[in-house]
């Protein structure tokens, strides 16, 4: 029994593994209909368009991240509200200063609008069907 239970420790440590965030930038649009991956679809208000660093030739279309505000990129004092935000990427921002550019109501969430750009840290997430929940991609 206890050969068992160390067997099977080590393989869920193994499918563990501890996530590090990307630091990136974030700013804001109002715009998203029509959108670069779904057309005249609305894909909602939680979403975001990926800046040229993340893009990959529209391979990013559809993938879902978490962003969190870290601090202030411009004399806006105090910008983070200490949330995050999932959001998913319909469209692209070419020529964008930021990694990501979070819809106003995303951004919200996360940092006072007036502040217009802001650092961050993101993590992308994949969903399963057989999934609830969604789970961290390095």
């Amino acid at each position: 029994m206890e050969k068992t239970t160390l067997i099977f420790v080590g393989i869920i440590a193994s499918l563990v593994s501890f996530a590090s965030a990307t630091p990136g930038i974030a700013t804001f649009y109002t715009n998203y209909v029509p959108s670069a991956c779904f057309g005249s679809q609305d894909q909602g208000k939680m979403i975001a368009a990926a800046g040229d660093a993340l893009w990959n030739n529209g391979a990013v279309c559809g993938k879902i991240f978490t962003v969190t505000c870290t601090g202030p990129r411009n004399p806006v004092p105090h910008p983070c509200t200490g949330k995050s935000v999932t959001v998913k990427i319909v469209d692209h921002c070419p020529g964008c200063p930021s990694t990501i550019d979070l819809s106003r109501e995303a951004f919200a969430l996360i940092a006072n609008p007036v502040a217009g750009i802001i650092n961050i840290d993101y993590n992308q997430y994949a969903y399963f069907t057989s999934l609830s929940s969604p789970l961290l991609l390095q």
